[in-house]
């Protein structure tokens, strides 16, 4: 028999509201938190308000949400599964002659498009949430001076620095603050070598003093180390150094997770990026994990689905609703865990990154649909 449009509407939209008071529920949760965790950050600081702490707790959610998601849609599909069963509307279904794949399918079709609005519309807006929130983070509760980007010219690096006086032979002149605007057209890795460098000085008032090109630059611990510079100033003049340094506080993990955080980048923006930390010499296996995993989630959500039939779906006088939460509880941590693992595993590039990413939707969803099939099939 052919499941009718008016019951595929009904499982859908039972199953829709369960999932939207479930997000709703866990992302209040979520946000609580955050913002104490926000609070107590800020109560260190004397120039944050409460109401921007409170901000950037809901920047932080579309991001937390994505996160949770999988699990929303388990647990939810357990609880819509359990409940029409205790109502007796699944087992007067199930004797009208339809099968479990059928009145499964409205609800599996609700995860993958879920799943395709995360990839496509949640993502992108997440990911300007995130950046917000990691913008407001540097300025009021780090305090961070340094900022990095990655783009198809190169390194971008902007750090604060004491600049020393115009006249080296005046030993009592104090250092002045100031900042260095710092592009390199190559990275090499693992030695970290900088190539083709250009260093911009300006003081704090934005006043340019002078230009430094360099062949090479290693970052060592506490400075820049560059060989070969040619070093231009303000009126013209140009000197010649083999080897210069330039003190700085920042480190190699500092600007690879400065850069390369996953979440603060769209799903349509990913595929340029990741392009662009190839032919630039840094290691994208990190972005394309998240990437790959991106594509994954429908198939994901779907898995989540399949594994809730397989535990929910008891008879109405069958006892074992705890049980029946317990099982969920440690399938969603197994496959979070799973995931975790598998996506470490990719990032060090022990394995591929499209058998870390996509293994564990696949092997999630399989696994729920040889218990569905050995349920109901024999």
């Amino acid at each position: 028999m052919k499941l009718t449009t008016t019951l595929s509407r009904y499982l859908a939209k039972e199953y829709i509201i369960n999932l939207a008071l479930l997000l709703l529920a866990l992302l209040s949760v979520v946000y609580l938190f955050d913002t104490v965790e926000l609070i107590r950050r800020a109560s260190k600081q004397t120039d944050v308000p409460l109401i921007l702490v409170l901000e950037m707790g809901l920047f932080k959610l579309p991001e937390v949400g994505q996160t949770i998601l999988p699990f929303a849609v388990l647990f939810s599909a357990m609880f819509t599964f359990w409940k029409l069963t205790r109502r007796y509307e699944l087992i007067v279904v199930r004797a009208a002659g339809f099968s479990v794949w059928q009145f499964m399918t409205p609800i599996a079709i609700v995860a993958i498009l879920l799943g395709i609005l995360q990839m496509t519309a949640i993502n992108p807006l997440g990911a300007i949430f995130i950046s917000k929130f990691e913008q407001l983070e540097r300025e009021y509760l780090s305090h961070q001076e340094n900022h990095i980007a990655v783009f198809k010219e190169g390194l971008w690096l902007r750090q604060a620095v004491m600049i020393e006086p115009s006249d080296p032979t005046d030993a009592q002149a104090p250092l002045t603050p100031g900042y260095v605007i710092l592009h390199a057209q190559k990275i090499k890795q693992p030695e970290w070598m900088l190539q083709n460098v250009t260093v911009f000085y300006f003081t704090e008032n934005n006043d340019f003093l002078q230009r430094a090109d360099a062949a090479s630059a290693i970052l060592e611990k506490g400075s820049w180390l560059f060989k070969n510079v040619f070093i231009h100033g303000a009126k013209g003049e140009t000197l010649k150094e083999e080897i210069y340094k330039l003190p700085t506080n920042l480190t190699r993990e500092d600007i690879e997770e400065s850069f390369s955080s996953p979440q603060s980048m769209s799903f349509w923006k990913l595929p340029g990026y990741i392009q662009t930390l190839k032919e630039t010499g840094f290691d994208p296996a990190k972005l394309e994990i998240y990437y790959q995993n991106l594509l994954s989630q429908p198939l994901m959500l779907a898995a989540m689905v399949l594994l809730a039939a397989t535990v929910s779906m008891r008879p109405p006088r069958s006892r074992g609703t705890f049980m029946m939460i317990m099982t969920g509880v440690f399938i969603g941590f197994l496959v979070f865990f799973m995931a975790s693992f598998l996506q470490a595993l990719g990032a060090s590039q022990q394995i591929p990154v499209l058998l870390a990413a996509w293994s564990p939707a696949a092997i999630s969803f399989l696994l729920g649909l040889s218990v569905m099939m050995n349920i109901e099939d024999g």
